[in-house]
């Protein structure tokens, strides 16, 4: 399934589906997931959505708890941190894809947020639309690939991902500024923390670029470029066990002092009071 390779105390995942060299969709049962977990923490190139028949138990992404319940889903984008917790009882189906891999537009604006919803419920009157695009998706991507390269498990992958109508999909409905903001974020926040850098760069004047963040997150630009470096230096404390000087450099900070001001200001602690206390839990 995976290429895994350890970098302090995070395993590191790379796509890699076995047997099945051009396949950007692979699934899984949980069961298999059993026999791989090693209860660790995990960093993935690739998507990952599961969907539950039945609990309990749990996984947290990027320092949040969510419990797996009967008939629920689960998203995790590359680049979370995840851990799966007490799943012994749960019984249910893993996706792993390539985030190129969902072929109509508005899956693949799904797949390319930034912040998809880690855990949602599916209601009961989705559950038999969901069952099936799930069923259907598993038996083409367990069939044998012929001499011609199909593109069946991506659309049916695109199938399932709209049959489960992630909360997430509402930001398909957000400012297109919005979007273009989120984009360039994501891209550059390593490098600019200022949100006067987006306006300049995205072409928009910065009140324009402030009421299109506000819309659609009720934060300002500040606070979103803000609460995405923290959730970066977090997962660098806590996963990769990186000091505050060494985060400062990936970050983008001029050295350790000012990061540490950044971090206390975000999150109440010094870094690495806030290390010490997640590697105590």
């Amino acid at each position: 399934m995976v290429k895994t390779g350890h970098v302090s105390l995070i395993r590191q995942m790379t796509y890699q589906p076995a047997g099945r060299r051009a396949a950007s969709v692979e699934t899984m049962t949980f069961g298999r997931l059993r026999e791989l977990n090693d209860g660790g923490t995990q960093r993935a190139d690739f998507h990952v959505l599961a969907v539950i028949d039945a609990g309990p138990g749990s996984v947290t992404v990027d320092f949040r708890r969510h419990p797996l319940q009967d008939r629920s889903a689960v998203w995790i984008p590359p680049g979370a941190v995840h851990r799966w917790d007490d799943i012994a009882d749960v019984a249910g189906h893993l996706v792993l894809f390539v985030p190129t891999a969902p072929v109509t537009h508005a899956t693949r604006e799904l797949v390319a947020s930034p912040d998809p919803a880690a855990h949602w419920s599916i209601p009961d009157a989705d559950w038999p639309f969901v069952d099936t695009a799930r069923s259907h998706l598993l038996l083409e991507a367990s069939a044998p690939l012929g001499d011609s390269r199909t593109e069946l498990p991506e659309i049916l992958l695109s199938a399932l991902i709209t049959r489960l109508h992630p909360p997430h999909a509402e930001a398909r409905l957000t400012p297109p500024v919005f979007r273009l903001f989120r984009s360039s974020v994501e891209a550059h926040f390593r490098q600019h923390h200022d949100a006067g850098y987006y306006a300049r760069a995205l072409g928009y004047a910065p009140r324009t670029l402030s009421r299109a963040v506000q819309q659609a997150t009720g934060r300002t630009a500040k606070a979103y470029i803000v609460e995405r470096i923290t959730l970066e230096a977090k997962r660098l404390l806590a996963h990769d066990r990186l000091t505050a000087a060494r985060c400062a450099d990936m970050l983008g900070f001029p050295d350790a002092s000012n990061f540490s001001v950044f971090f206390h200001k975000a999150t109440g602690k010094r870094p690495g009071a806030w290390q010490a206390t997640v590697a105590a839990e």
